[in-house]
């Protein structure tokens, strides 16, 4: 399914109750967005999670659906709630209580990209948020919702795996405390939103890959994982952080030497992650 809002890639069957989704992959860039901003058509991709669709594209064939966004996170971000808006980029918006998000500018319309860099001049005014998120934000979310209550209905628990990337700089203080610098991070909202055994086969599958892993640290989730993840209720959630570098030169937004082989090795691990959901149906089953 296609809209202006979403690409859903839905397998012939679904035979998994792991869903994936991509929130900040989206590339297409409105003209009268680019018009508007300040900033040229490279540094305004610096906060995308380019390729990160390309990346997980094998999750149908795997038997899982995949929710991928179309619009850029620059334009709007899809993980945050839609009652996060910044009063120093949208006009008319209440001083609210302190957010760190908003503080940062990274509100559901966002006001920087990557390095504190302003997207703007000025303010937009309230009605072109408020269009953005009846066009975008509302259709991406009762996509998503749709598919975690249909496939708990179906299979008795949906384990949601949302996709992101992160620049390779985020996990720099780690690495100056002398620690390992993750390549993976899995965030779960401190154990909130999934099953401590889910997280634990989800990390042994990224470490059986020969990939490093930390959990919540420096990336803990943020709107997605706090929205879907319900343990109690069988709805799980996890929010995977993959290093950019792994991948991608993230100064010319373009994939790397190791651009195919790291596609290869997430395809196995989207296959293993699918097992997941597959397995743990089979057994209450039985």
């Amino acid at each position: 399914m296609l809209t202006r809002a979403f690409k859903l890639s839905l397998p012939t069957v679904q035979t998994t109750s792991v869903i994936f989704a991509s929130p900040h992959s989206g590339r297409e860039y409105p003209r009268a967005f680019l018009r508007k901003s300040v900033l040229d058509e490279l540094a305004i991709r610096s906060s995308e999670d380019a390729f990160m669709d390309m990346i997980v594209n094998s999750a149908p064939s795997c038997g899982a659906p995949l929710l991928l966004a179309r619009m850029p996170r620059a334009f709007l971000d899809l993980n945050r709630s839609c009652d996060e808006m910044d009063p120093a980029v949208v006009e008319g918006v209440r001083q609210v209580t302190h957010n760190p998000r908003i503080s940062s500018g990274l509100g559901v319309v966002p006001r920087v990209v990557s390095n504190g860099r302003a997207i703007y001049r000025g303010k937009l005014k309230m009605a072109e948020a408020q269009a953005r998120l009846a066009d975008y934000w509302h259709p991406y979310h009762n996509q998503l919702a749709s598919l975690v209550r249909e496939t708990r209905r179906d299979f008795g628990e949906a384990i949601l795996i949302d996709c992101h990337s992160m620049p390779h700089e985020a996990v720099d203080a780690i690495a100056q405390k002398g620690l390992l610098r993750p390549e993976v991070v899995l965030g779960d909202r401190f154990g909130a939103s999934a099953e401590g055994g889910i997280v634990d086969r989800i990390e042994q599958i990224f470490l059986d890959a020969g990939l490093r892993v930390s959990r919540n640290a420096p990336f803990a989730g943020a709107y997605t994982t706090q929205q879907y993840g319900r343990p109690s209720q069988n709805q799980h959630a996890v929010q995977i952080e993959i290093d950019r570098a792994l991948y991608m030169n993230e100064l010319r937004v373009r994939p790397n030497g190791n651009f195919d082989n790291f596609r290869a090795i997430m395809t196995r691990i989207i296959a293993e992650l699918s097992d997941i959901g597959r397995k743990k149906v089979s057994m209450a089953a039985e």
